[in-house]
Parts: structure tokens; C-alpha cells; sequence
């Protein structure tokens, strides 16, 4: 197996966006790299890329919002194989740490947890969401955070210098690596559907505004609900309180943009 040559969007600086030529090196035991077809842009990679970010270092390649598909896997991966469609995760599931076994979703996949969501959002299934305490897997948090895999190395190079990654996914690269356990297999139809650019989104805009209503907020049946900004997150929150039953969403936004977005997806009421 062979390194890939590539170019990407890095940033070697705070504040300093670069287009480079990188080397990405095969994937190690248990990791897999992707092909990303598509990435979001989030607010997290242009926080970091200001230099506030004290999980910040540099360089690095940002991006954390991605659709891609399996090139090649490691030894002992068993979950994903080469052609298969997956998100990649900046919060992984390892199904083994005290987080993940804490009772939260435990039963399902990500994938299993999409179709759960999508039932519920035509009415179809109600209460499949498994109670608990959280999912928010601790497994690779420690070498994540300071830009590395799990083996405190990093398989990007540019100029034979050492790239960092970036919330353990870096999808501002044409190809990345990361671990088994930070990649979810998605449904291969979205790409006869043409849906890669929107699943991309599932990586964090969708499941954050989703989670925020339906888990942190936990909105009731029959209530009222205000929604401050209607970007990907408060779009996506609305369709979590559409989801628990809420009778009436407000939809707030300084953008005027924004509210004919809201307005097609009959969402909210403009204020």
C-alpha cells in the first residue's frame, strides 16, 4: 500500500489558509483512510484557524464535516471495507470506555440511529432513542486533541515536515486517516441520490442542532420553541423539536436569507 500525493487546504499559521502538496501515508493497524468527496465548513475550523482555540497547533488540516468513501483499511479492521460510504467522526464510538458503555444509544450504530431519525420524522416509530447518560466517546480524546493519532504520530507530511490533524477527521484533504472507530458507514444510495454534499453535514451541523433539542434541551410535546439563527444547527434544531412534537417554532435571524431557507421547509415562523 502506497502514500498518496495530493494537494489540500492547510493552514501552517493562525489565520493563514495555504493550498499544499502533501504526502498521505497508508493507514496503520485498525485505522482506515477515506476518499472525501465532500467537506462543510464549520465555525469550529475558522475558530481554530483565528488562533483561539488552545487545541489549536499548527499545521494542521482543518475541516471536521465530511462524506467520503473507504480507499484502503488497515490490518484488524473489520467494521468498514475499501468502496464503502462513511462519515467520519470527531467524536468516535469505541463501544469499549466507560462513556460508551453508559448506557446512551449503546444499542445502536450511527447508521442505525439515522434510519431511527428518519422514521420518527414521518410519524412512522416513536421512543426508539435508548436512554442513558451519554455517547460521548473519551477512547482517543488525549493524542485527538493535540493533533495526533492514537499512536502520538500523524500520517500527513508536506515538504518531509510533519502535518497535523485536526478533531481526528482533517476533511479539508482530499484523502485523510483515521481510526476505525472514527468512521460510520452510511447508506451507499446517496450517491446514485446525488445527497453527498447534505451527508456531509450528518458529521456534526445535523446531529448538533438535533442533539440540542431532543437530548440537552429534551423539547416536550405541545411546546413553544425559539430558535436563535437559522444556519445549519438552528435548521437542524427545529428539526429536532418538529421531531418531539413541539406545536409551535419561532425561527429568529438577523439574515432575511435565512428565513426564506426556514420558510421551504415549513419550519418556523417568522419574527
Amino acid at each position: 500500500m502506497e502514500s498518496v500525493q495530493q494537494k489540500l487546504f492547510s493552514s501552517k499559521k493562525k489565520k493563514k489558509k495555504e493550498i499544499e502538496e502533501i504526502e498521505v501515508a497508508p493507514p496503520k493497524d485498525n485505522e482506515v483512510r477515506v476518499k472525501n468527496l465532500y467537506t462543510g465548513v464549520c465555525h469550529t475550523d475558522w475558530y481554530t484557524l483565528s488562533g483561539k482555540d488552545p487545541e489549536g497547533v499548527f499545521p494542521c488540516i482543518l475541516g471536521h464535516e465530511g462524506c467520503s468513501i473507504v480507499e484502503s483499511v488497515g490490518k484488524n479492521v473489520q467494521s468498514v471495507k475499501p468502496g464503502d460510504v462513511v462519515i467520519p467522526l470527531y467524536i468516535p464510538e469505541c463501544y469499549e470506555c466507560k462513556y460508551c458503555k453508559s448506557g446512551l444509544y449503546k444499542a445502536f450504530t450511527f447508521t442505525q440511529l439515522m434510519h431511527i431519525f428518519l422514521r420518527q420524522f414521518k410519524k412512522k416509530k416513536k421512543n426508539e432513542w435508548k436512554k442513558g447518560k451519554t455517547n460521548l466517546c473519551q477512547a482517543v480524546r488525549t493524542t485527538q486533541g493535540k493533533g495526533l493519532m492514537p499512536d502520538n504520530s500523524v500520517r500527513y507530511k508536506c515538504k518531509d515536515k510533519d502535518i497535523f490533524h485536526f478533531m481526528g477527521t482533517s476533511t479539508f484533504s482530499q484523502y485523510s486517516v483515521v481510526p476505525e472507530i472514527s468512521v460510520a458507514k452510511i447508506d451507499p444510495s446517496i450517491l446514485d441520490k446525488n445527497l453527498e454534499k447534505e451527508a456531509c453535514l450528518l458529521g456534526c451541523g445535523v446531529t448538533t442542532g438535533i442533539g440540542a433539542a431532543r437530548t440537552t434541551m429534551k423539547v416536550t410535546p405541545g411546546s413553544t420553541v425559539a430558535i436563535f439563527g437559522l444556519g445549519g444547527v438552528g435548521l437542524s434544531a427545529i428539526q429536532g423539536c418538529k421531531i418531539n412534537g413541539a406545536k409551535r417554532i419561532i425561527g429568529i435571524d438577523t439574515n432575511p436569507i435565512k428565513f426564506d431557507i426556514g420558510s421551504q421547509k415549513k419550519k418556523k415562523k417568522r419574527r
